[in-house]
């Protein structure tokens, strides 16, 4: 038997709703299939089952709002009677929600974000009651009796959407936990542009290739040679990502980030990274991202160009270890061949995590991505 749980989908997520099903008892599941739509603080998003087998029983209905590592779902695996895993399952379902039901503890129950966020704030979480009788504390409980105890302005709790805390945790730990050190260089690319230009002369709008998907076909090459760029810094120690999973900092329309993944960028040619990275925009903007996109990112890419900003410098994403920054595309003398002639140049900057790498490591890759870009068909 395998019981499919709520699956963090964030570094900070404490809990998730279960929003709809997309699968019923008796129905197979493949490996990779999306099983339930989950909403979180960031929104809405298709989560996939990583087992092979047939549902047994659904042990929540829609609606159901619960912590992550609850279990959700039970799948008979090979060889199992799906009538015994989904008896099995549903009947400790029920001695856990008995167990949830007993009296708490005298110990105070809190998350570890929460924790933090109480340490911050100066908050005695002994004197912080919880949304639900016997739920441990969550981070918005322990704001809520901070802004009581500090007699907040009308309305700032209706100004600052779950979006928003979910972005303001993330980075508050960002910058309590990581040594960032930044690095800048300025990139001609003005070769690059003109082959682009060249290569969509003839192409139908829908299949022209934008500048930063060029930028980020040269990003996951460039960390090919800087792996300690790529990964995840979790328990004490820096796990390298086991592919080059180039996350995207979308801006949403309705307000707030994401930052959903490219998986295997470095594998994908122009046009078909160009062709994926439409698709993860569009179905960003839709609330209709996948659960592997929004937790398997090993690096984030940021590109703030087109609002006219030169210089991005980025907080890292935990528990990624770096973040590149993209300005705008701007028209510069530059000296080429002993000659200042005007060329088209761009401020590329990485932020990373200093426990990982050095400035030295930081500074061979902004070396090789300018190296690649001044290649552009060999990117093709």
């Amino acid at each position: 038997m395998h019981l499919f749980r709520m699956p963090s989908l964030g570094a900070d997520m404490e809990s998730g709703t279960v929003v709809e099903w997309h699968v019923a008892a008796g129905d197979a599941v493949a490996r990779g299939q999306v099983v339930c739509t989950v909403e979180t603080d960031k929104g809405a998003i298709e989560v996939e089952c990583w087992e092979d087998g047939t549902v047994a029983a659904l042990l929540v209905p829609a609606g159901t709002k619960l912590p992550v590592g609850a279990p959700l779902m039970a799948l008979a695996q090979a060889g199992e009677s799906v009538e015994s895993v989904a008896q099995q399952a549903v009947a400790a379902a029920a001695t856990g929600s008995a167990a949830a039901a007993a009296p708490a503890p005298a110990q105070v129950r809190a998350s570890p974000a929460a924790r933090r966020r109480a340490e911050e704030l100066g908050v005695d979480l002994a004197r912080v009651p919880a949304a639900a009788p016997g739920a441990p504390l969550t981070v918005a409980d322990v704001e809520r009796a901070a802004a009581a105890r500090g007699t907040p302005a009308a309305g700032a709790e209706a100004a600052t959407p779950a979006m928003r805390r979910a972005i303001a945790a993330a980075m508050s730990r960002s910058k309590r936990e990581i040594p960032h050190y930044y690095l800048a260089t300025e990139i001609v690319v003005e070769r690059a542009l003109q082959w682009l230009e060249r290569r969509n002369a003839d192409l139908p709008v829908a299949q022209r290739v934008l500048f930063v998907a060029l930028a980020l076909r040269a990003t996951a090459l460039a960390l090919r040679s800087s792996p300690d760029l790529n990964g995840h810094f979790v328990d004490g120690a820096f796990r390298p990502g086991a592919g080059i999973h180039v996350g995207v900092a979308v801006a949403l329309r309705g307000g707030g980030l994401v930052a959903p993944a490219l998986h295997d960028a470095d594998t994908l040619p122009l046009d078909a990274l160009m062709a994926r990275l439409a698709d993860l925009l569009a179905r960003a903007r839709a609330n209709q991202l996948r659960g592997a996109e929004m937790t398997d990112a090993t690096i984030t890419v940021t590109s703030l160009g087109e609002l006219g900003v030169d210089t991005v410098l980025g907080v890292i994403n935990p528990p990624q270890v770096a973040l590149v920054g993209l300005g705008r595309v701007a028209t510069r003398p530059c000296v080429v061949d002993g000659q200042v002639v005007a060329a088209r140049v761009v401020h590329a900057t990485l932020a990373a995590d200093h426990r990982v790498s050095d400035g030295m490591r930081g500074a061979r890759f902004l070396a090789e991505l300018d190296r690649l870009l001044q290649s552009p068909e060999a990117l093709a």
